[in-house]
């Protein structure tokens, strides 16, 4: 379901996921985040669509855009429906329980077929339906052009019975308000949200929580339990592989379907796009319904996205994924192989095909730690002493490691071969209109530091260990423009580092890393 990454948020108080952790959508943007530059041209029949719909509506353009954008990042999928039965950009659903394509069909008179298949319908009927609960939820003419005061009709759209999981939905819209949003159709037209501050009016969800935030089998998950209807409790056998999915839906559209006791479907975990945030919902111990004959043995985890849109893999997502999937192998002692590590399409007996030909599985096995299976092995040199300034005709192991880094971002920059060709030059542009940087195709301190940076945002202080604090200490050798050694251990070198570079980028110096200080690495400061 949902595509993109994003940016720094700006919400007055931090948006709190579940009532525990703060949402920090894009830390990292998938392709195509970020701000349109200014005189970018006329808008196109999409955008057009959106502005008739939310007059039509009163309802403000840049909240249906960022639901919209949220749900299927503006892909129509030609008409097919997702995991959960919804259809269009605006992900209209018909399932036992949820009725939102009906709904707008008695709204707007559009016909079922229409709003499954024809754009301008299907938002149009979105915006009905937003419409319609704002007006249940009480919303004057006044409060109609505040933003902020749509948050209960959000959070109701999302179709979640559960009020934390409703706010999990809702707290991802307004990160994609609060952040921006630059989004591509299929036919190539361009729509923009500019990041603005958001301060949510949740109402009652104000005080949803989760019934226990911390996954009891691996300690960085939220845990939101599946419905007992979707799942077996026990095993019948010894938990060997894990596999991969991909979950044709958003991320909270997913969870919310899991506790549906209509799905009959499930999956031990699922993973955010934008930020790499996991979910638990079956335990380890019981037999989620996600790969038929890998049931038995298999932890599936599910990665938010179309298996037809490569912009959902973003760097985030593959890290956190894949120190997830390296957690559980070691943990029950499964192989790091292609042969344990599956896809869904892999699993015998299976008609599903994700995650599709866009899931990078060197890329992610090489994370994990285990063999990718295609001969060759060995991961891509990513660390440094220093940084180059790389450009067309450049050639050599700096050139590799920044088509590794931009492919596994979403950002084609071809084959990893170390020659800074055209489609190198190509993506390093892309990657940096996204980031907003200057966009010469030339990789420089800034787009280095956003390059190495980009992933999971975790909280780092003196004693942190792990791949974060490696990412941590390449970005900051390419801010700095000296070596931070990239050993993995958050020593008082480190903690040095972190400092020089806050105080150089007027930010609170403390020596610790939060989101703040993520943020402007991320942004390539």
């Amino acid at each position: 379901m949902n595509r993109r990454p994003s940016r720094p948020l700006h919400l007055r108080a931090a948006v709190s996921v579940l009532g525990t952790l703060t949402v920090l959508a894009a830390a990292v943007q998938p392709a195509m985040a970020g701000p349109r530059p200014e005189g970018a041209g006329a808008p196109g029949p999409v955008s057009r669509d959106f502005t008739r719909a939310a007059a039509e509506f009163d309802v403000p353009r840049d909240v249906l855009i960022a639901l919209g954008y949220g749900e299927t990042h503006l892909d129509d999928h030609d008409g097919l429906p997702s995991q959960a039965g919804g259809y269009g950009v605006m992900h209209l659903v018909s399932n036992p329980d949820q009725h939102t394509l009906e709904l707008a069909s008695r709204l707007t008179g559009e016909t079922p077929r229409a709003l499954r298949r024809n754009t301008a319908a299907n938002i149009r009927g979105g915006a009905a339906v937003l419409r319609a609960y704002a007006d249940d939820a009480g919303l004057g003419r006044a409060e109609r052009h505040d933003p902020d005061a749509w948050y209960p009709a959000v959070a109701r759209y999302g179709g979640a019975t559960d009020p934390s999981s409703a706010r999990l939905y809702a707290d991802t819209v307004y990160s994609f308000l609060a952040d921006g949003v630059a989004a591509r159709t299929p036919d190539g037209e361009q729509l923009t949200v500019p990041a603005r501050r958001v301060a949510p009016e949740r109402g009652t969800y104000e005080t949803a929580v989760a019934p226990a935030a911390q996954s009891p089998d691996y300690p960085s998950a939220l845990w939101v339990p599946a419905s007992t209807a979707n799942y077996a409790v026990g095993r019948t056998a010894a938990i060997s592989k894990i596999v991969i999915h991909v979950t044709q839906g958003s991320y909270a559209g997913t969870i919310s379907w899991f506790q549906n006791p209509s799905a009959q479907v499930s999956a031990h975990y699922v993973v955010r796009s934008s930020d790499g945030q996991i979910t638990q919902t079956v335990r380890d111990k019981d037999t989620a319904w996600h790969a038929r004959s890998g049931n038995a043995t298999g932890i599936g985890i599910e990665h938010e996205g179309y298996i037809d849109d490569p912009t959902w893999f973003t760097d985030a997502m593959y890290r956190s994924s894949a120190a997830l999937t390296a957690y559980l192998c070691n943990r029950y002692g499964i192989p790091k192989d292609r042969a344990h590590i599956v896809g869904h399409a892999e699993v015998p007996g299976n008609d599903h095909t994700d995650p599709g030909p866009y899931w990078n599985w060197t890329y992610y096995m090489q994370l994990v730690g285990g063999s990718t299976g295609g001969g060759g092995g060995g991961g891509v040199q990513v660390t440094f002493p220093s940084y180059d300034t790389l450009r067309a005709g450049s050639s050599g192991p700096q050139v590799s490691a920044a088509q590794s880094l931009l492919n596994a971002q979403g950002f084609d920059a071809g084959t990893v071969d170390g020659s800074f060709g055209s489609k190198t030059t190509a993506a390093v542009t892309a990657f940096q209109k996204a980031r907003g940087l200057g966009a010469d195709g030339v990789v420089g301190a800034h787009t280095w530091t956003a390059l190495l940076s980009a992933g999971t945002v975790p909280a780092l202080r003196q004693g942190s260990t792990g791949s974060a604090v490696e990412r941590l200490q390449r970005s900051l050798t390419a801010a700095l423009g000296r070596t931070v050694s990239a050993d993995g251990d958050f020593g008082p070198g480190t903690e040095q580092a972190v400092r020089d570079y806050q105080s150089s980028r007027s930010l609170s110096v403390d020596g610790q890393v939060g989101p703040a200080t993520w943020g402007a690495l991320q942004a390539g400061r």
